[in-house]
């Protein structure tokens, strides 16, 4: 599948010589010595991605790393100093004014920090806009201004005032007046920074949902990294202008690419980003239609579980036997005959604080695939030495200050995630 949005070695230099300037960064100088050099500043250094319809790409970065120039560079609020920006292989960095404007009202809608909604219009008005600016009819422009005012819960608000409406409410507007043009690609630069952070995690979840249904592809910009790893399906990690690593949750936490990028994810929550597959082993499971109760109870006396998965003759996962169910049953039984009712199973792309109280219990824990398929089973203990595994090696500067005042007693003090789920510091040793 072709890429939605497609940026190739795109610069943009604030400043009197931008041309020396770029040639300084193609020859490795850092952006101090550019600006010493040339009085310009190299703020989007050599940026290249490609996204897919339906992605999530978030880049994050300090302050000042050029993320909020990267996006208002991708629908020329801010126009680059050189690359290429394509839109379904269309370019679009230096087309005519005109032609832009229709780019902006039909392929790439914004979302921006601060709501940007007109405080002299109504809810339903300011959703209608960017569909009024097109020249679609009053009844068509109030119907999907409608349909995407109701997709982000403020049917019952069309009338209101910017006013009368609480941040987390104002910026739903500013999201469903993106969403009514049915954009191809959408740009959110910080958009639930102003929020408090109970508001902030309900739009992050809003947001995931709001993909599903209209599939655009979304660039997101954020410095909050635990924002970053829930919400992307990639992630950019920039500094100076440049991408230091570009991967998924999983590979920016477990294979950060330097000592910049470890330092940022050292304190994360691993549980909340690491999905259940990273700790699955494998374990054979039982074949209803096939296994007998007593070759199940032999079974189980030879593996370290408490239990043994059975599963159905397309191996998707359709329940637990145990001691206690196995019990009682003749040995000739069908092992189907044995399942735990209570039984369930985890998606292998859950996140591992989903099995927390299931591990610490030390029950067994199933994966199954998104179409149920058996994939293994949780292992306790390589749930622990995951979620206590420390990625930071050596020194590393974030905002110009070293980390090299590290707790001496470090090492004695579970993770937080262990802490969190009450289980004991020698866990992870």
């Amino acid at each position: 599948m072709p890429p939605k949005l497609s940026v190739r070695n795109l610069f943009k230099v604030f400043g009197p010589r931008p041309g020396k300037a770029i040639r300084l960064a193609g020859s490795g100088f850092d952006k101090d010595a550019i600006f010493r050099e040339t009085r310009s500043v190299v703020a989007v250094n050599d940026i290249s991605f490609d996204l897919a319809p339906g992605e999530i790409f978030v880049v994050m970065g300090l302050s000042g790393s050029g993320k909020s120039t990267l996006v208002r560079c991708l629908n020329r609020l801010v126009d680059p100093s050189r690359g290429s920006i394509r839109v379904d292989g269309t370019e679009i960095a230096d087309i005519g004014r005109e032609a832009l404007r229709q780019i902006r009202l039909r392929k790439i809608s914004m979302v921006f920090q601060h709501f940007a909604l007109f405080p002299h219009k109504t809810v339903l008005e300011n959703a209608e806009y960017g569909l009024k600016m097109q020249g679609v009819s009053p009844q068509e422009r109030r119907e999907r201004a409608l349909q995407a005012l109701d997709a982000v819960g403020l049917s019952g608000w069309t009338e209101a005032l910017p006013e009368a409406l609480s941040g987390g409410m104002r910026q739903r507007v500013g999201i469903a007046r993106a969403l009514a043009v049915n954009p191809e690609v959408l740009l959110m630069d910080e958009p639930f920074g102003a929020l408090d952070p109970l508001i902030r995690a309900e739009m992050q979840k809003e947001l995931l949902r709001l993909r599903e249904r209209y599939n655009c592809a979304i660039v997101f910009i954020s410095h909050d990294l635990n924002e970053a790893l829930s919400l992307g399906d990639r992630i950019a990690i920039m500094k100076d202008g440049r991408f230091v690593q570009v991967g998924t949750a999983h590979e920016i936490v477990t294979e950060p690419a330097d000592d910049y990028v470890a330092a940022f994810t050292r304190d994360v929550d691993r549980s909340r980003v690491l999905p259940a597959a990273v700790v699955t082993a494998d374990l054979e499971p039982l074949i209803a239609g096939h296994d007998r109760v007593g070759a199940a109870r032999e079974r189980l006396e030879e593996v370290p579980h408490d239990s043994l998965p059975v599963v159905d003759g397309t191996s998707r996962f359709i329940g637990l036997v145990d001691a206690e169910s196995l019990a009682d049953r003749p040995a000739r039984l069908d092992v189907r005959e044995a399942i735990r009712k209570e039984a369930a199973a985890v998606q292998s792309d859950a996140p591992i604080v989903e099995v927390f109280g299931q591990c610490a219990a030390g029950h067994t824990v199933p994966v199954v695939s998104a179409s149920g398929r058996y994939k293994g089973v949780i292992d306790p203990l390589q749930v622990f030495a995951v979620l206590g595994k420390d990625q930071t090696n050596g020194e590393a500067e974030i905002d110009g200050r070293a980390d090299d005042e590290a707790d001496p007693m470090a090492d004695e003090t579970p993770p937080p995630a262990i802490a969190a789920a009450g289980l004991p510091a020698r866990a992870h040793a």
